[in-house]
């Protein structure tokens, strides 16, 4: 079967960006539900997220496990699944992460950009790795079948994650460093290491973390593809858009100072630039799989690797874990 699986996607969400989703084919979408919110904002995103399921039950249903991507296929609609860009939902409470399970939540980062509880953030300057709480966290989500997700993280927490969890973990959203070096793109030490530990990754479309930014070519895109694949293999590669369709912009200053600062920080790649990139134009939305696929092809890559880096390897992570 091919499964078309987009891992990472922060969306103003609504009926119009749920049939882009339904007209680019795709079976699954993991959406970011919160950033800096708390356990109880976490669960207003949750009713949120309830109504949606009921207004658009003809496109969309909440996704738990990898079976649902199979219901999603055979019903050709597209599972939903709850993920965290920060920690910030179990706050200093380890009896929250089988709540946030309980509610949905498969994918939890240990960290944005900052030092957390859990683990620092790629923007910190000192890198003191996974705390105290980070180790009981990783046996915690372990235990009830939350991913951990490192793609905001800096180096040496994620090679900490990797080697503290008893599961494979994912970096949902990210390149490597090798091609572009934003601050929260990867190391080849660290992808090989990612790869070893049946860990993926998922390549980002969002501007900021392309070479060229909004002006990144399809094929620069694909040969940095094929480049990773070789480091990793191709089994271990994904996609994770971070797509952000239709939000305005002061949603972008909102997840870069989150409730931690009154400073504006305009984060990586974006001095002076407040506001969303522009996509480019060959990745305006997920319709943009289908300029993937043929550019892949182009590259040279099979059918089989094709369809594994679009969906296939996705499934494959979850139906594992």
């Amino acid at each position: 079967m091919n499964y078309k699986i987009d891992n990472l996607q922060y969306c103003k969400w609504s009926r119009e960006v749920f049939q882009i989703n339904h007209d680019a084919g795709l079976d699954a979408v993991h959406v970011t539900v919160v950033y800096h919110e708390d356990y109880d904002e976490f669960l207003k995103r949750v009713n949120e997220w309830s109504l949606h399921f009921k207004e658009n039950s003809d496109l969309i249903f909440h996704g738990k496990s990898y079976k649902d991507i199979e219901k999603a296929k055979s019903e050709n609609k597209t599972a939903i699944f709850f993920g965290f860009q920060n920690c910030s939902p179990i706050e200093d409470d380890i009896g929250l992460i089988e709540k946030v399970h309980e509610y949905g939540c498969r994918f939890m980062q240990l960290t944005y950009n900052n030092q957390s509880l859990l683990a620092t953030g790629c923007y910190e300057k000192n890198d003191s790795g996974v705390t105290n709480f980070g180790k009981e966290a990783i046996r915690e989500m372990n235990r009830v079948g939350i991913v951990i997700d490192m793609s905001h993280s800096a180096e040496k927490s994620t090679f900490d994650a990797i080697e503290l969890s008893e599961k494979p973990i994912a970096i949902t959203h990210a390149n490597p460093s090798f091609w572009y070096k934003a601050l929260r793109n990867k190391s080849t030490d660290l992808l090989k290491v990612l790869a070893d530990s049946n860990g993926i990754l998922g390549l980002s479309l969002y501007a900021h973390h392309l070479k060229d930014s909004t002006n990144c070519k399809l094929e620069s895109f694909c040969e940095m593809v094929a480049k990773t694949a070789e480091i990793m293999g191709v089994k271990n590669i994904g996609i994770g858009s971070d797509l952000c369709l239709n939000q305005p912009d002061k949603v972008v200053e909102w997840m870069r100072n989150g409730t931690w600062t009154k400073t504006k920080n305009y984060g990586e790649g974006s001095k002076k630039k407040p506001g969303f990139p522009k996509q480019p134009v060959w990745f305006k939305d997920a319709r943009g799989f289908k300029n993937l696929d043929s550019g892949l092809r182009k590259t040279g890559f099979n059918q089989e690797e094709v369809e594994g880096i679009l969906g296939n390897n996705w499934y494959n992570f979850y139906k594992d874990i």
